[in-house]
Order: C-alpha cells, then sequence, then structure tokens
C-alpha cells in the first residue's frame, strides 16, 4: 500500500502510495513504522489526500522501548510498515504495576490505554470541556478505576474534591464495598442535602491574615493593616494568663489615653472609651472598676461625667488611673501564634482596633474600616457563622489528621461540597484549604503525604485576581509552581478554562480535554498548553460525548480515550424535562 517516503518536514512527512491500489482500509490515524538501519521512528497518518498520506512524526522505537519527540528523521528510503499487534503497547501502554487503565482507544484496534500512575497523579492535572461532554463522568471513572484495581491497594491516597454542585456524592458512596479498608467521607456546606454529610466546620484561629483579607473580601492595603492588628488582638483578648491580661490593660490604657487628648468634644470622646470597654476589659480595668481619689473613690464610669467646661469632672484623677496600666516595655510583646477564638471575639478585636487606633475618625480611610467592619459584623450573624464554629483548640495537623483518619477509619477520598454557598465564600473556602495543605506539607518529611486536589469549576477559584496585588502571591499560582515536590497537586476541572490563572495551566504537565467548542478557550489552551499541536486541537473538536484527548507526561503520545461510565453515576446529567413536563 505504502510506496516511499517523498517528503520529510519538521515534524511531519509524505508518504507516496503505490499506483493502482485501491485504499480498503480506513487508514486514518493508523501507526506506522519508518525503518531505517540504524533507528525507526513511529508515525501517525493523519491525511490522506492525492494518491499520497501525509503522517505526523511522534518519536522514536529504541530498544524496545517508546521515546517522545523526534531529533532524528527518517531518511527518504526509510522502509514504511504498519505498527504490530504486539507494538501497539508501546503507545497505548500496558497492564502493569503503577499503571492506570483509563479506556480504550477507538483507533487502535480498541486496545486498552493505560497512564503512568506516578507521572498522571504526581503532576497537575487539567480536565477540560463542554457542559454535558463527559468531563465529571470521565473523572469518577478514572477515580473509580484507581480503587476497583485488585492489585492495587491505595489506601494511603488522599483524594480531596471541592464539588461545586453536590455532583459526586453518588459516584463514591460505596467506596467501602469494593474494599472494608477504604472510607469515603462527605462534608458538606448544604444543610438541608439529601446525603446527610458532616458540614464542614474549620477552626476560625488556622487562618492567616491571607484568609482572612479573603473572607472579608479586603480589596485595599489599608484594610490589611486594619486585619493585621486585628489578628494580634483577638489572640490576645483570647487569652487569660497574667501577661495577656497585663498587655490588654496597657492596650486599654493606651488607647484611652489617645482618645482623651484628641481634638473631639468630651461626649464623643466617653463615647469611644465606652466602646473600648465593650470590646475589652479585665477584672482589674473595667468601667465598675475603684477608683482611689484623696479622700474618696469614685467608679471609673463616673469618671467621665462633663462639667460645664465640656471637660471630664475627673480628668485628673482619671489621667494618673489608666495612666499606671501603660507600660511601654509591652510594646513588644508578641502572643501566642495560635490559640482558641471565636467570630464575636474577632469582632471585639476589630471594634478595639478601629477605635484605638482611630480608623473611624480618618476620613481618608473611613470607608475601608467600616466596610470591613460590616463585611464581619454579616458573618457573625450570618448562616455562614456555623462553618466557623469549632468546640475545641486544635493544631493544624491535628485538624488535617481528624479530617483524614476520624474513629479508627481512614479515609481516601474526602467530598467537601461547596453547593449551598456563594461562590465568594466558596472561593474564600477553597483557598483557605489550599493553604492549610500547603503549609502543612512543608513542615513534614518532603512528599511523604501526598493531596491530590480536584477543583470542579475550577475558573470559580482558580482565576488572575487581586491576591498578589494584596499578599504578592497567589496560592494556587504558588501550589502550581511549588506544590508538586511537597506532594501537593491540583487537578483543574472546568468548561471555561479562558478564566483560569495562566500560570497555574501553564505549570501542568496532563490533559484530559473533552469536547470543546468556544473558539476563545480553544484560542486560549492553545497559547497556554506547553507543545500542543493544531493536530491535537483539531482532534478535540470532533469528540463524542464520553471520549477525551489524553496528553501530557503521564502519556507516550496523544491518545483519544473512550472512557467507561462510572458505575456508579455522579449526579451531573441533565434534567429528564419529559418526564418533569408529563409526571402528575
Amino acid at each position: 500500500m505504502f510506496d516511499k517516503i517523498i517528503f520529510i518536514g519538521e515534524q511531519d512527512a509524505h508518504i507516496k502510495l503505490v499506483d493502482h491500489v485501491k485504499v480498503e482500509t480506513d487508514i486514518m490515524n493508523m501507526p506506522l513504522v519508518l525503518e531505517d538501519p540504524e533507528k525507526s521512528i513511529l508515525a501517525e497518518v493523519k491525511d490522506l489526500q492525492d494518491g499520497a498520506v501525509k503522517v505526523r512524526l511522534l518519536g522514536e522505537i529504541k530498544n524496545g522501548k517508546f521515546i517522545g519527540g523526534v531529533l532524528r528523521k527518517p531518511s527518504l528510503n526509510a522502509k514504511i510498515r504498519a505498527l504490530e499487534v504486539n507494538e501497539f503497547t508501546l503507545i497505548v501502554g500496558e497492564e502493569k504495576v503503577g499503571a492506570l487503565e483509563l479506556g480504550i482507544s477507538p483507533f487502535y484496534a480498541g486496545k486498552k490505554i493505560y497512564a503512568d500512575m506516578n507521572e498522571l497523579f504526581s503532576n497537575h492535572m487539567c480536565i477540560f470541556g463542554n457542559t454535558g461532554s463527559g468531563k465529571s463522568c470521565g473523572v469518577a471513572r478514572i477515580i473509580q478505576n484507581i480503587f476497583i484495581n485488585p492489585n492495587f491497594v491505595p489506601y494511603r491516597s488522599n483524594f480531596l474534591i471541592f464539588d461545586a454542585s453536590g455532583e459526586y456524592y453518588t459516584a463514591f458512596q460505596n467506596l467501602n464495598q469494593i474494599n472494608p479498608n477504604y472510607h469515603y467521607r462527605f462534608l458538606t456546606t448544604n444543610t438541608n442535602s439529601v446525603h446527610h454529610g458532616e458540614i464542614l466546620r474549620i477552626p476560625l484561629w488556622l487562618l492567616n491574615i491571607e484568609d482572612m483579607a479573603l473572607l472579608l473580601s479586603a480589596t485595599t492595603h489599608t484594610q490589611i493593616s486594619i486585619i493585621e492588628k486585628m489578628m494580634k488582638l483577638v489572640r490576645i483578648f483570647s487569652q487569660s494568663d497574667a501577661i495577656a491580661i497585663r498587655y490588654k490593660n496597657h492596650l486599654i490604657a493606651s488607647a484611652i489615653m489617645t482618645i482623651m487628648y484628641s481634638n473631639q468634644g468630651s461626649a464623643s470622646k466617653r463615647d469611644e472609651i465606652f466602646s473600648i470597654f465593650n470590646s475589652c476589659s479585665t477584672n482589674e480595668f473595667n468601667l465598675n472598676a475603684v477608683v482611689q481619689g484623696i479622700g474618696y473613690t469614685r467608679k471609673l464610669h463616673e469618671c467621665f461625667l462633663i462639667d460645664s467646661t465640656d471637660q471630664f469632672s475627673e480628668r485628673v484623677l482619671l489621667t494618673e488611673y489608666v495612666n499606671k496600666f501603660i507600660d511601654p516595655e509591652l510594646n513588644k510583646f508578641e502572643p501566642d501564634k495560635l490559640h482558641y477564638f471565636t467570630l464575636p471575639d474577632l469582632e471585639k478585636a476589630l471594634n478595639f482596633t478601629l477605635i484605638s487606633e482611630g480608623w473611624l475618625r480618618n476620613e481618608n480611610v473611613y470607608a475601608d474600616a467600616i466596610t470591613l467592619k460590616v463585611k464581619l459584623h454579616d458573618l457573625v450573624i450570618g448562616s455562614n457563622a456555623k462553618f466557623f464554629d469549632y468546640k475545641e483548640f486544635v493544631r493544624i495537623d491535628q485538624y488535617l489528621g481528624s479530617l483524614i483518619v476520624q474513629d479508627n477509619k481512614k479515609f481516601q477520598i474526602i467530598n467537601i461540597n461547596l453547593e449551598d454557598v456563594d461562590d465568594a465564600f466558596a472561593k474564600s473556602i477553597v483557598k483557605i484549604f489550599a493553604r492549610l495543605l500547603m503549609d502543612f506539607s512543608k513542615k513534614i518529611e518532603r512528599g511523604s503525604m501526598p493531596f491530590n486536589i480536584l477543583l470542579e469549576e475550577a475558573h470559580r477559584y482558580v482565576k488572575k485576581d487581586q491576591d498578589e496585588f494584596l499578599f504578592g502571591y497567589n496560592i494556587f499560582d504558588r501550589i502550581a509552581k511549588e506544590g508538586r515536590k511537597y506532594g501537593i497537586i491540583i487537578s483543574l476541572i472546568s468548561q471555561r478554562p479562558v478564566d483560569i490563572s495562566e500560570t497555574v495551566i501553564s505549570q501542568c504537565s496532563n490533559f484530559l480535554i473533552f469536547k470543546m467548542s468556544h473558539p476563545r478557550d480553544i484560542e486560549y489552551i492553545t497559547k497556554m498548553i506547553p507543545n500542543i499541536t493544531e493536530d491535537t486541537i483539531e482532534k478535540q473538536k470532533s469528540l463524542q460525548v464520553g471520549n477525551c484527548l489524553g496528553f501530557g507526561s503521564g502519556f507516550k503520545i496523544p491518545l483519544i480515550i473512550q472512557l467507561d461510565m462510572p458505575n456508579p453515576m455522579p449526579q451531573s446529567s441533565s434534567c429528564d424535562v419529559v418526564t418533569r413536563w408529563t409526571n402528575r
């Protein structure tokens, strides 16, 4: 059928067909071997026209192994033959320890396709495709395939699925039936979920300044400064040892003296000072504390009576009393980094910060200050407060450990359902978890406890936003660049790659592309994905539902994969309108 090579380019070659020979077989995508005495090049038929075929050069077969990429070209005299049946494993992989069955190849004689599990799950991955193209089913099937393999027991695996719409519960709820050592955990923000999962709860004190800024939707550096002060104060206000009490008294006294010598009227000064005591007070220093004068006593609140000259009637006594609590040495005091506190404690700390630092009296920053105050109060009294209602103090390792192991059960899959909260809050939750996992993994033996984070609707969370402007970094950019060496691996699942951070996509090594049709998305992944070819892009445009194009470090060559349907299925199918419209 094949006569000779008539043209060799950088990545392709043209082969003349034998004259007058009828092409009786479907040769599109047929794998060919172009053999010279010293080398064998693997190629794939990509076009047929005018008695010649155009082939794409894929790589070199050397010592019985396939090496992707072509440095040495075939000669014009190279022998041309079809890939033999026993050689197909060179490109589709084979069943062995460390190989994951993905599906079958519709082109390569229906051969099963295996990916290198180390390469696939030790590197960041993108899973893109239109709505309804089969992404959720594909993800569910791939993870199910990991656990149904009787010759492979991933007991210590840690898959965290951030599920934007509650799709995956049904796909993994029976994980324990595969092996009694496997366990699935369902955490949810949806208190009305039919799946009766555990309510997601996060220890508030494990949040850092950046986490709190995300939670309160901070947008300016002024707000970051306020949050930084608030986070320091709340750790003090929530403690009751001797040094903490001395420091509280020092802070209260310093704030009162600042207010007393401001240019406000006495009534405004009194209101602010009383507000400070409402936010923070001690047994020694509060509005009912007894103040000793010369031959008489007053309760502290009585010292703030205003005389006819608009002055505090006991201002001299008041000044002497307040000054005795001020200790300049305590300005160097740093509270414990971690200490139990609640949202109401945080609100008191913010109120103290705003009053004591004069943020509410400064017209240039008043809007920033009051916005934070309103945001935090809304969180304290709102429905999202319950997600931070953690009853006992835990460290980061204890918290993450309790997510993974509980009641002597090791959870291999933890599904965090975010369907009942708005996008802004969901984004904060996802980023908080990502940061906690990254910080934890940096403190243990490098790569000793890998976490695979799957982000459904990733375009909601992994985007180019103002984090870098405010904090100097974006947690997902950092994970994309550094996470792999610590065992923090992200998989981005999305129908809108154009909305995802280009930095993160550029650091991904594996891609499963389901059918995509939007020109902007296709153009975007063409620019962002390294080494993607025009031929690869064209292949995905004609994919059927449930089929995907797999390529990257986990694959020998770009392959069309026909995935089996997951069993059980995720809840990702479209609404059955016929049944709903006709059901009475």
